[in-house]
């Protein structure tokens, strides 16, 4: 998917703070410092329109950005971060729970996990919980390029193991740095929220017949 126009929306806490045009919207979730920012940014082809940051938890609001006025990416907090603490842990998590239960514009869940290590306890939940409620989920593995090519099909077991994916679950092993993964994750995104070439074609209005009666 070429994207033409990209921008940031808004830091948003409350439901009535998120859009309400009904654009399709695609959230990203992971633990703190995994690359979210990263990954927006590559798909975007832009260096800076998400913020990198190497201070863990610095997103504390879903943060939307609009891609080609087709969709909207949301940037969950990051969790895991134990510096934070238990209460802003638990409003994180009720904030998410609510949106990924109730919005309806949501299309797709990016889960994203660091290929360099076995998935955490807290990956594992996330996974567990999203397929428990059967929301559209595709697996991120991120910082490919941190990994030797001979030893990425080892990783990539790794995490599909350790996640309890089954052969058709949606797998994208991916690189910010070198831009693996982009063109089939587009793809992904893409299909789901029915955007670029699987975009709904418009059917024809029907002619009116002419009423020539007095």
């Amino acid at each position: 998917m070429k994207v033409n126009q990209s921008e940031f929306i808004i830091s948003a806490v409350r439901p009535e703070q998120y859009p309400d045009d009904g654009l399709p919207e695609v959230a990203l979730a992971g633990r703190s410092n995994v690359g979210k920012s990263s990954l927006i940014n590559r798909l975007i082809s832009r260096k800076n329109l998400a913020r990198t940051s190497s201070t863990p938890g610095k997103t504390q609001q879903l943060n939307y950005y609009k891609i080609n006025q087709d969709l909207y990416f949301v940037d969950f907090p990051g969790y895991g971060y134990a510096k934070v603490s238990k209460e802003q842990r638990f409003a994180w998590g009720k904030m998410m729970e609510k949106y990924l239960l109730q919005r309806k514009e949501l299309k797709l869940v990016m889960q994203m996990v660091d290929i360099r290590h076995e998935p955490s306890k807290d990956d594992k939940m996330m996974n567990e919980w999203l397929r428990h409620h059967g929301l559209p989920l595709v697996v991120v593995a991120t910082k490919l390029d941190k990994i030797p090519k001979t030893r990425r099909p080892k990783h990539i077991k790794i995490i599909k193991e350790g996640l309890g994916l089954r052969p058709g679950d949606l797998f994208v092993a991916f690189s910010s740095e070198e831009g693996i993964g982009k063109e089939e994750l587009w793809e992904i995104i893409s299909r789901h929220a029915a955007v670029g070439k699987y975009a709904p074609e418009l059917a024809e209005a029907p002619e009116l017949e002419e009423n020539n009666e007095a």
